[in-house]
């Protein structure tokens, strides 16, 4: 028996029509509903208007994108006499005019010929959700989730439907959990109470903006008991979760705050335990290390994390050679005259300014941060983190773990702790202190130099720099104790979280008032600090 086979030519012409006839019938439905869509474009009433938008994006017409984008941007207009749309560029006094619907170059128009397609504020926010929508196909996982990002403030049941489709088919985590969000935005403002429950449910604890928004608005208008009970439950659980956010947000900027007076501070505990020497101009040899995190940035303009981490061994030789030069010519002589060493190293801050602004300039200078510095670390989103502070508490700590082994397991160290606590049994046993005080005054001034690097990432750098540390030093310094290291990073971080506590309710001059009452009280109690030191120093 045998068979008669079809050319495979024919086959495919027969498939081929086949498969016209099936979409063919689907093109021009997409195009009916597009085309339909444009005419209620044209309508005054916003409703209308709004009806429209959503048409088009479920048309799937391929040319839904440039309409929404072109109406969003006010370049979708109407010509006044033949009653259709078109999107208008301006070009010198005239519009270049292009047919929506085919795409064709209708020319140039004098601009009072065409009538501008007007939007208010809530068709604003819908045209970006609707182009939110159509971006859910990009094949970049971040795009999708900035899409859905984009459509959480002004999302509706109509569009959580969409992105419910969208969700089925969606294979990326974080653009999922966003996705979940959305619908549960959309189905809040459903007309079925039981899928309003459901998405209250959804929505509970959530810290987005939006969540919160959406919820509040619906406490106030909606008339179901058991709904209304719902929302509040879980606005609630809200407020409790910001509650918390905000004060780890609190604590976060009181201990960035705090380690920035313990790099301040750190130095100054080490001169004025070791010397009982008062410097006035431990804020200065602090405004000469952020200057040298400058003056590197303008040697290495290209490169500001490299200079940035140079900066800091040498604005702790520059600071640290400056002091070594304060205690050398000036201090050396005034050993056991504290009034005159706070009034010769006061003068000598003046100096220090004064030359900055004739050397460098009067006004403050810019210092970039390096990228790897820039930015935050969200943890929600009301709570994020930023990298400068993060790094500069890390640095803080390292600073201060570095400075304790150098105290207790080098021979400087032995000899600076010995002089500390009795000067004259440490000279007997041949420590040559006028050394050790030079040495002891120049690492706590290269410490102060390694602060004003911290510190150039944080505020401004001018020649005043310094001014703004140098009493809340003192303070950190007496009220941990003079001389102790652990006293000083105590006192350093509870001051800094003391402050911002107190500051949201009393005012940042209040909080520092209060603070400083606070010190003088505690002095009273306890004269030697926190942690008082041992020998020569508690004798004195």
């Amino acid at each position: 028996m045998h068979m008669n086979y079809l050319p495979k030519s024919l086959v495919r012409l027969f498939l081929g029509f086949l498969l016209f006839g099936l979409v063919l019938p689907a093109l021009a439905e997409q195009q009916a509903d597009f085309e339909s869509a444009l005419l209620l474009l044209q309508e005054k009433s916003y409703d209308t208007k709004s009806e429209a938008i959503r048409n088009i994006v479920t048309s799937g017409h391929p040319k839904a994108r440039a309409v929404l984008t072109a109406m969003l941007e006010g370049d979708l207009f109407t010509r006044k006499k033949e009653k259709d749309l078109v999107i208008a560029v301006k070009e010198g006094r005239k519009q270049r005019i292009t047919a929506v619907l085919t795409g064709e170059n209708l020319g140039l128009v004098k601009k009072r010929s065409l009538k501008k397609v007007s939007l208010n504020n809530q068709l604003r926010g819908q045209l970006r959700s609707a182009l939110a929508l159509l971006n859910l196909d990009n094949p970049d996982a971040g795009e999708r989730l900035v899409a859905v990002g984009d459509m959480l403030d002004s999302i509706d049941a109509e569009s959580a439907a969409l992105l419910r489709e969208a969700l089925a088919k969606e294979s990326d985590s974080d653009v999922r959990e966003a996705m979940e969000l959305g619908i549960a935005l959309g189905e809040v403002t459903s007309t079925d109470p039981a899928i309003r429950l459901q998405a209250i449910e959804v929505l509970d604890g959530n810290l987005h903006p939006s969540a919160f928004n959406r919820l509040t608005s619906l406490v106030e208008r909606e008339e179901d008991e058991d709904v209304r009970t719902a929302a509040r439950a879980a606005l609630n659980s809200i407020d409790l979760k910001r509650q918390f956010s905000s004060v780890a947000e609190t604590l976060f900027f009181g201990l960035s705050l705090g380690s920035v007076l313990v790099l301040a501070a750190i130095g100054l505990a080490i001169t004025f335990g070791v010397m009982g020497v008062i410097n006035m101009a431990h804020g200065e040899l602090i405004m000469l290390g952020a200057y040298t995190t400058y003056l590197l940035q303008v040697v290495m303009p290209e490169y500001p994390g490299v200079a940035l981490l140079l900066s800091i061994p040498v604005a702790f030789l520059v600071s640290g050679g400056v002091g070594v030069l304060i205690e050398r010519g000036v201090i050396r002589f005034l050993y056991g005259r504290p009034l005159e060493t706070l009034l010769a190293t006061f003068g000598i801050s003046l100096i220090l300014q004064q030359l900055v602004r004739v050397v460098i300039s009067p006004q403050n200078v810019p210092v970039s941060n390096p990228s790897w510095m820039s930015g935050s670390i969200e943890i929600n989103s009301v709570l994020s983190l930023t990298w400068n502070r993060v790094y500069i508490v890390v640095f803080s700590l390292m600073v201060f773990a570095a400075l304790f082994m150098i105290l207790k397991k080098t021979a400087l160290g032995l000899q600076v702790r010995a002089v500390a606590q009795n000067r004259a049994m440490a000279r007997a046993m041949g420590v040559r202190s006028e050394r050790v005080d030079a040495l002891t005054f120049g690492l706590g001034s290269g410490i102060a130099g390694i602060a004003g690097v911290a510190l150039s990432q944080l505020t401004n750098v001018g020649p005043n720099l310094g001014q703004a540390y140098i009493i809340d030093s003192f303070m950190v310094v007496v009220f941990g104790g003079v001389g102790n290291l652990w006293g000083t990073l105590v006192a350093g971080m509870t001051l800094g979280v003391a402050n911002k506590i107190m500051e949201p309710w009393a005012g940042a001059v209040l909080a520092k008032i209060l603070v400083l009452v606070f010190i003088i009280l505690f002095i009273q109690k306890r004269p030697r600090g926190l942690f008082p030191q041992k020998g020569r120093a508690a004798e004195g």
